[in-house]
């Protein structure tokens, strides 16, 4: 059976202006889901609901493999407008088969990761249920507005250890057949199945607050996981303007050029020879102050005057002649011609004040500091 999952995002959301490509611990909020069910196996087609020329840009921009863009009617992309609305104005346009099972995934719960995804399909996939849905376990005590109490008895108090608790609904995904949302036009129905998920994930992005709290815990986490994880680095490039400097360029009386760098990110290139690691510069511009400046900082490789897409070929004929792949490689950049060897390469970054298009990329690190304000090191540390 063919598995859609289907994620509706609007571009109107009130509480934060475009939420859903709002950039959530450096990458687009939507990205987060997108990503988790573009690494899980079960998944056959992920469509993206939208009304929004920006959102759909920003993600036709990642050059995903299962992802594809619906422009959703302007009638479901309403406030009042449901979920349910939208699925089955897709489900009717595409002409799903009955049998297929429709997943409707919250972009708004970004913690979801491929294994609950893959976890809850391969529960539903046992037969045991019509539908599905996610939720947290809630160990909260509830009280009714008449001043009695909802879920336990307050004249015997349990404690946490022995109290079992509620199940919560946290939103992040749902499980169905096609079938059975064009009978009932709910997400939900017949025999209804839980898939448990981590109490962290209770959290759904609707206000600023959320936000906070959920990239704080997204870190502890989920992206805590990821760098434990993570390959050894064996090469490291760094672009010039924008990120070795701060972009600007300065002039002399005499019409000399000038370029501001930081000793600190030279520093950052002495403890990556120290640490084994190969270094290099790739950059656009072709000028003697960068080859002084490669000379002083002792750099492996130094390649100058390579646009973009010459930058991704220079790298790959370093990474062969290295004997190490592209996943080895870490590279940060500033601006537009960085974008191909960036979504490349296994460790990707950019200075704070890169530009948009930059810090949208997924799974790039976003560093606090501006290019030019020790960036490099930065990044440089965190590797190390």
């Amino acid at each position: 059976m063919k598995v859609v999952a289907f994620i509706p995002v609007r571009g109107g959301s009130k509480s934060i202006p475009l939420k859903n490509i709002k950039l959530f611990c450096g990458k687009p909020l939507v990205c987060w889901s997108i990503e988790a069910l573009e690494n899980c196996e079960l998944v056959d087609e992920i469509i993206v609901a939208t009304d929004s020329d920006k959102i759909e840009n920003i993600v036709l921009m990642q050059a995903y493999k299962k992802t594809k863009i619906y422009r959703r009617s302007a009638e479901n992309a309403c406030d009042t407008a449901s979920s349910e609305s939208v699925m089955l104005e897709y489900i009717n346009y595409a002409q799903l088969s009955d049998s297929s099972i429709f997943m409707l995934v919250q972009a708004t719960s970004p913690l979801t990761e491929t294994c609950h995804f893959t976890e809850a399909l391969s529960q539903y996939n046992g037969g045991k249920y019509d539908s599905m849905l996610s939720c947290v376990r809630n160990y909260r005590f509830y009280w009714n507005v008449d001043g009695t109490s909802k879920n336990y008895d307050y004249m015997n108090r349990p404690r946490r250890q022995d109290f079992q608790g509620e199940l919560m609904e946290n939103g992040a995904f749902y499980i169905n057949t096609v079938r059975h949302i064009r009978e009932v036009g709910n997400r939900l129905n017949g025999k209804i199945g839980i898939y448990e998920m981590p109490e962290y994930t209770a959290t759904e992005i609707d206000e600023p607050d959320d936000w906070i709290v959920l990239e704080n815990l997204m870190r502890k986490h989920v992206l805590s996981k990821t760098e434990t994880l993570r390959k050894p680095i064996k090469l490291f490039l760094s672009d010039v303007d924008g990120t070795l400097t701060d972009g600007g360029m300065y002039y002399s009386e005499n019409g000399d050029e000038l370029k501001k760098f930081n000793t600190r990110d030279g520093m950052a290139f002495q403890l990556l020879r120290e640490a084994g690691i190969k270094t290099g510069i790739i950059t656009s511009e072709d000028c003697l102050l960068n080859r002084s400046r490669a000379k002083k900082l002792k750099v492996d490789y130094l390649y100058q005057g390579k646009k973009a897409g010459g930058k991704l070929s220079v790298v790959k004929k370093i990474c062969e002649d290295m004997g190490i792949t592209l996943q080895d490689v870490a590279y940060i950049g500033d601006d537009v011609n960085c974008i191909e060897l960036l979504s490349w390469v296994g460790l990707a970054a950019c200075p704070s004040d890169a530009c948009d298009k930059v810090k949208a990329l997924p799974g790039i690190e976003v560093m606090s500091r501006k290019g030019g304000d020790a960036c490099v090191r930065e990044f440089v540390e965190k590797i190390l």
